[in-house]
C-alpha cells in the first residue's frame, strides 16, 4: 500500500510556472505505475501524464505536451510535475495516484481508457491560472 500527498499548487497568471509535488510513502520499493491527474469544476477527471516509479515518462496528454513535465527524487521519494507556460484551462485541482506495475506498461501508458487500475490518491492540490 501507498500514500499519496500532493503540495506545490496555487494561483499564477498565464505563462506562469509551478511545480506540484507527490510525497510518497509507505511501500516505496515497488515502482508503482504513477499518474497525474486533474479535475475541473464540472468535468470530468482527466489523465495528464504517467510514469513508472525510477523510469521515464509513458504518457502525457496532448493539451500538455512541451509544457509540462515529470521528474523524480528517488531518495526523497517525491515525484513532480513541472508545469510552464499555464493556461486558464489548466486551472483544476491536480492529483497524483498509483497503480500497481502488475498491470504493465500498456496500461499504464493509456490512463484515460484505464483510469480504474488507480487505486491509492492523494488529497489533491488547487492550480487556479488567471488570464
Amino acid at each position: 500500500q501507498v500514500h499519496l500527498v500532493e503540495s506545490g499548487g496555487g494561483s499564477v497568471q498565464a505563462g506562469g510556472s509551478l511545480r506540484l509535488s507527490c510525497a510518497v510513502s509507505g511501500d516505496t520499493s515497488t515502482s508503482y505505475c504513477i499518474g497525474w491527474f486533474r479535475q475541473a469544476p464540472g468535468k470530468e477527471r482527466e489523465a495528464v501524464a504517467t510514469f513508472y516509479i525510477g523510469e521515464r515518462s509513458l504518457y502525457y496528454a496532448d493539451s500538455v505536451k512541451g509544457r509540462f513535465t515529470t521528474s523524480q527524487d528517488n531518495a526523497r521519494h517525491t515525484v513532480y510535475l513541472e508545469m510552464n507556460n499555464l493556461k486558464p484551462e489548466d486551472t483544476a485541482m491536480y492529483y497524483c495516484a498509483a497503480a500497481s506495475p502488475l498491470w504493465g506498461t500498456t496500461v499504464c501508458s493509456a490512463p484515460s481508457t484505464h483510469m480504474h487500475i488507480f487505486d491509492s490518491w492523494g488529497q489533491g492540490t488547487q492550480v487556479t491560472v488567471s488570464s
